[in-house]
C-alpha cells in the first residue's frame, strides 16, 4: 500500500469520525424539541432521528449532491487543496465540536468543518507563497453567502416559527390547550422527523464533499465526483452519531432556552425543515444548529418576549460568532505541526 492511499484512508476515516461527532453534537437539533414536550423518550427519540438522517441518503442516488459540491470546491480554491490541508481542517472542526459539546455550548458542526477547512488552506498558501496572499486560498462567492446565511438562518427559522404559532393558535382559538396537545403529541413526530430529514440531508453532504475532495487532491479521481459509497457512509456515520445522543445540549436546546408544549415544538420543527429543505435545495450549507434555534426562540416569544432566556441566546450567539475564526486558527495551526513534524503541505 503506497503512502499517499494510507493518508487517504486515515484522512477519510477522520472524516467518518467528524461526521459521527455531528451527529451526536446535532443530534439536539433534531430531537430536543420532542423530548422536551415528552412525546417521546429520548431513547426513542434518537432511533427516530437516526432512521430519518439515513434515508435522506435515498434521493441523493437519483440527483446532484449539490452542497457536498459547494463545501468541496466552493469555499476553497482546489488548486491549493492537498491531503494535509484537508486532514488539518478536519482536526480543526473536530477539536472546537468538541469543546463546545463538553461545554454543552449548541455551535454549528458546519461552519466548524468550513472555518477548519479554509484556515488549514490559508496556512498552505500563507506558508508557501507569502501571508499576504493567504485569502486567496479561498472562493470568494461561496464565503459570502455562507456567511450571509449565518444571519439568514436563523432569522428564517425564527419568524416561520412565531408565523406557524400566529396561525396555529388563530386556527386551534376554540380549543382547550389540553385538546390541541393531543393532536399535536400526534403531530410532532411527523415534524420531528422531518427535521431529521433535512438535517441529515444538508449535514452529511458537507462531509460528502471532504471525503470526495481528498480523493480527487490526491490524484485517485480525475474530477471532484461524489460516489455512491460516499453517500452511505456519511449517512450512516451521521445516523449513528445521532443514536449515540447529545444530552448535554438537548438539556439546554429543548429546556433552557424557552419551555415548549408539543404544539410549540411541532412549529418549531417545522419551521426548522423549512428553513434547512430550501438552502439545501439551492446547495447552499447551512447550520442545522443556527435555524433551530432561532425557530425555537420564534416559538416562545410568541407568548411574551420574556418566555426566551435572551441571556442564554446571548450566549449561544458568541459561539456562533467564534466558530469560524477559532476553528479556522486550530485547522491552520494544525497544518503548520503537520508540515513542521511530517514536511509535507
Amino acid at each position: 500500500m503506497s503512502g499517499t492511499l494510507l493518508l487517504v484512508i486515515v484522512i477519510i476515516s477522520v472524516a467518518l469520525v467528524f461526521d459521527y461527532i455531528n451527529g451526536f453534537h446535532d443530534a439536539a437539533n433534531s430531537i430536543a424539541t420532542v423530548v422536551a414536550t415528552r412525546v417521546l423518550t429520548p431513547l426513542q427519540a434518537v432511533v427516530w432521528a437516526a432512521f430519518f438522517n439515513f434515508i435522506a441518503a435515498i434521493p441523493l442516488f437519483f440527483g446532484e449532491a449539490g452542497v457536498a459540491s459547494t463545501v468541496g470546491k466552493g469555499m476553497v480554491q482546489l488548486s491549493v487543496v492537498t491531503p494535509i490541508v484537508i486532514l488539518a481542517g478536519l482536526l480543526g472542526a473536530v477539536f472546537w465540536n468538541l469543546l463546545t459539546w463538553y461545554y454543552a455550548i449548541p455551535s454549528s458542526s458546519s461552519h466548524a468543518l468550513m472555518g477548519g477547512y479554509a484556515g488549514a488552506a490559508m496556512a498552505k498558501v500563507g506558508m508557501t507563497v507569502g501571508w499576504s496572499h493567504a485569502h486567496e486560498a479561498t472562493v470568494a462567492h461561496g464565503w459570502l453567502v455562507t456567511t450571509e446565511f449565518i444571519v439568514i438562518a436563523p432569522l428564517i427559522g425564527l419568524i416561520l416559527g412565531f408565523t406557524l404559532m400566529t396561525l396555529l393558535y388563530w386556527a386551534f382559538r376554540n380549543s382547550s390547550p389540553k385538546h390541541m396537545d393531543v393532536w399535536f403529541r400526534k403531530l410532532q413526530l411527523v415534524s420531528s422527523g422531518l427535521f431529521s430529514y433535512a438535517h441529515g440531508a444538508n449535514d452529511a453532504q458537507k462531509t460528502m464533499g471532504i471525503i470526495a475532495g481528498v480523493i480527487f487532491a490526491a490524484g485517485f479521481s480525475k474530477t471532484f465526483h461524489v460516489s455512491w459509497w460516499i453517500i452511505l457512509a456519511a449517512h450512516a456515520a451521521i445516523a449513528l452519531g445521532t443514536m449515540s445522543g447529545g444530552w448535554r445540549i438537548i438539556h439546554t436546546m429543548g429546556g433552557r432556552l424557552t419551555k415548549l408544549k408539543p404544539r410549540g415544538g411541532f412549529c418549531a420543527e417545522t419551521a426548522g425543515a423549512i428553513a434547512i429543505l430550501l438552502p439545501t435545495y439551492l446547495k447552499i450549507p447551512v447550520s442545522t444548529t443556527h435555524v433551530i434555534t432561532g425557530a425555537i426562540a420564534g416559538v416562545g416569544s410568541i407568548q411574551r418576549f420574556k418566555a426566551v432566556r435572551w441571556g442564554l441566546a446571548t450566549n449561544i450567539l458568541w459561539a456562533w460568532i467564534l466558530t469560524l475564526p477559532m476553528s479556522a486558527l486550530v485547522g491552520g495551526l494544525s497544518f503548520g505541526l503537520i508540515h513542521l513534524l511530517t514536511g509535507r503541505k
